[in-house]
């Protein structure tokens, strides 16, 4: 599984909590890419109901965090 921010933030509207095929039936219909498709087709076939999104990916921080780290790296003082 290969995951980015902009891939996890798919899933942040998901109908969560949700099981495997919710997800991936989630994602088909909201046009995700492939690759967030393919990531959640390696998820295990079982009943597993996942919470949220750090379920699957414990690292992932929200795009909106991630935003606002990179602004304050860009700010110059004068």
């Amino acid at each position: 599984m290969f995951w980015t921010p902009e891939l996890a933030a798919w899933l942040e509207d998901a109908p969560w909590p949700a099981t495997k095929e919710e997800l991936l039936d989630y994602a088909e219909r909201s046009g995700a890419p492939l690759q967030l498709i393919e990531n959640l087709r390696e998820l295990p076939d079982d009943d597993t109901t996942y919470e949220g999104i750090e379920d699957i990916w414990p690292e992932y921080e929200p795009l909106e965090y991630l935003d606002e780290e990179n602004e304050d790296e860009g700010e110059e003082e004068y």
